[in-house]
């Protein structure tokens, strides 16, 4: 293992007062996490259907001033909500105000209740992809135009599987490789091998993306106790703790945190 593990929480910004999350954060952060997402929708993703949600990117605008060392980002943000040069400029904003925290995740959308409510074409899968990949260089020159530009090469996050898309996508732009919610390690392998495909194709080491997984509430003990070795074996070393409103319990955080400092030495 060359690269360092890292845990990461994702708050859930649904069924909770906003100050339940930025207490959550900022527990999280005198915890010791190494990063802090939310994600890009506008209605909860489970729970009551029409209870409390918040906006991703004003709230990370806020986040970068509530925090001083974590990195934060959204886990992911949605490409088909805004104009890509808009986008990457509230990216920049937000390294800035952040000092260079800021990670751009982002990912090709899915959940059709956003974009019916809010008037977005849904489109298909495919076609979600294709916008994705015309946005992803677009994205990257404005931030090229900026002025002033970013403090930092901003790094990309891009969530998602997809074998013929996604994983293209993750080996030409990634910094960072989210592998989404897998109930197994094996249900990994075929994008490991795509990602492992398309590097080969563009002479890049797949192992220059870091490989990362989330953990939903409910599995937290159970991929610490059987998985998460296997897991590090296959070359993830970032494993982000998901947290829901109106709690947010942060029960087996710390537990993860000691094994990470374990294999960190």
């Amino acid at each position: 293992m060359t690269k360092r593990i890292r845990v990461a929480i994702q708050i859930h910004p649904q069924h909770a007062d906003y100050a339940a999350i930025r207490r959550t954060l900022r527990t999280a952060e005198e915890m010791g996490v190494d990063a802090a997402y939310n994600w890009d929708h506008f209605f909860p993703l489970y729970g009551g259907a029409d209870g409390k949600h918040f906006e991703a990117w004003t709230m990370l605008g806020a986040w970068a001033e509530q925090t001083t060392s974590i990195e934060i980002g959204c886990l992911v943000t949605c490409n088909s909500y805004r104009n890509p040069d808009l986008l990457a400029d509230m990216a920049r904003t937000v390294d800035h105000i952040s000092g260079g925290r800021l990670v751009f995740g982002i990912g090709s959308g899915w959940f059709k209740r956003d974009y019916d409510e809010y008037g977005y074409e849904f489109g298909t899968a495919g076609s979600r992809l294709d916008a994705l990949a015309m946005t992803l260089p677009r994205i990257r020159a404005r931030w090229d135009r900026l002025n002033p530009a970013p403090t930092r090469s901003i790094p990309i996050l891009i969530g998602g599987t997809g074998p013929k898309k996604t994983m293209r996508m993750v080996a030409e732009h990634a910094s960072t490789w989210h592998a989404l919610f897998p109930d197994d390690p094996a249900e990994l392998q075929p994008a490991i091998d795509a990602l492992t495909r398309w590097c080969a194709e563009i002479d890049r080491d797949p192992h220059d993306v870091e490989w990362s997984l989330g953990l939903e509430p409910d599995n937290h003990s159970r991929v610490l106790a059987s998985q998460a070795e296997r897991y590090v074996e296959m070359g993830f070393t970032q494993f982000t703790f998901g947290t829901t409103g109106p709690d947010y319990s942060l029960d087996g955080l710390q537990a993860w945190l000691d094994w990470r400092n374990t294999l960190n030495g």
